[in-house]
């Protein structure tokens, strides 16, 4: 067994913070804490003074694929709005990814995860130029690490239109049956699970969201997609579906239990009570917003 002892166990809820406290583990599963602790069970022991030990964090809504742009002096157009920013910088980053870059991008940010704390990461992919295969690239630079998450690839028309949504679909089948298959031998650690992902409502269209209905249905996963991160995406859906984002979402049976919804800044309240009504998940992302200037989401207290 393990004992990390003389710790300062820290308690997320309700908050606590708790000095000389010993902690024995056994495999995977914690059996004791506590100020009383029989240490003579330990076959290992680290001292843990001076040290914080507590639960992990889990980050919900991520992208390890720009990881390595952080800091970049990027030489771009003007953007006076949020899809000026998408088109000029984002979407020409992602599009510039190999799978060297992928997996180096997630190895890297997934040490970066485990040494702020964090745990668990449910990652958002996009490589349009790398789809077939990249999520399982990111998968060993998870595996390598040693980091528990979920990843799924962003479905989107923005650059090939039916195929480009096809080939993004088909990625998430394949991952969520390889990772489906690799549970089921055991033969190596499960660490990564799958989602169904999409970008955003607005680079996605009827026929794009009833593929990913139908990978839904087919794999039993949920929906990780970005809804209403900026006010264009509202307008859009509203001009050219005549619906709000939820309810369109809702219409395909893309709404349930199951389904995260990243940013939801410019929700309307029908759709906070159809995302209540289906108990699915709502992720803020206040660092994001603030970053691309974007908003913050005063409705999450409604949830």
């Amino acid at each position: 067994m393990l004992l990390i002892k003389n710790a300062t166990a820290v308690q997320f809820e309700p908050a606590r913070v708790t000095e000389g406290v010993d902690i024995l583990v056994d495999g995977n599963k914690i059996v004791e804490v506590g100020s009383q602790v029989d240490r003579a069970k330990a076959t290992r022991t680290i001292d843990a003074a001076g040290r914080l030990v507590m639960p992990g964090i889990v980050c919900s809504h991520n992208h390890f694929y720009s990881g390595l742009s952080r800091g970049v002096m990027a030489d771009i157009k003007p953007c006076p709005d949020f899809v000026s920013t998408l088109k000029n910088l984002w979407w020409k980053v992602d599009r510039a990814i190999d799978e060297e870059i992928l997996y180096y991008s997630g190895l890297i940010c997934s040490l970066d995860a485990i040494k702020a704390g964090c745990t668990s990461v449910i990652d958002h992919h996009a490589s349009p130029s790398y789809i077939k295969g990249s999520l399982n690239t990111l998968r060993k630079a998870f595996l390598k690490a040693g980091l528990r998450g979920m990843t799924c690839f962003e479905t989107t028309d923005r650059n090939g239109g039916i195929k480009e949504l096809e080939a993004g679909v088909r990625e998430n089948i394949e991952f969520a049956n390889l990772v489906s298959s690799a549970k089921v031998r055991g033969d190596e650690p499960y660490l990564v699970e799958a989602h169904i992902g999409a970008h955003a409502p607005f680079t996605v269209s009827n026929d794009g969201l009833g593929m990913l209905s139908d990978a839904v249905r087919e794999t039993g996963r949920g929906l990780h997609i970005h809804v209403a991160e900026d006010k264009y995406d509202a307008t859009w859906s509203r001009h050219h579906y005549g619906q709000e984002l939820i309810q369109r979402l809702d219409s395909f049976g893309l709404i349930n239990d199951k389904t995260l919804i990243g940013h939801g800044i410019y929700l309307a309240d029908s759709d906070i009570e159809l995302l209540n009504e289906k108990d699915a998940f709502l992720v803020h992302n206040p660092r994001s917003n603030m970053n691309n200037h974007v908003g913050y989401n005063e409705k999450t207290h409604v949830l």
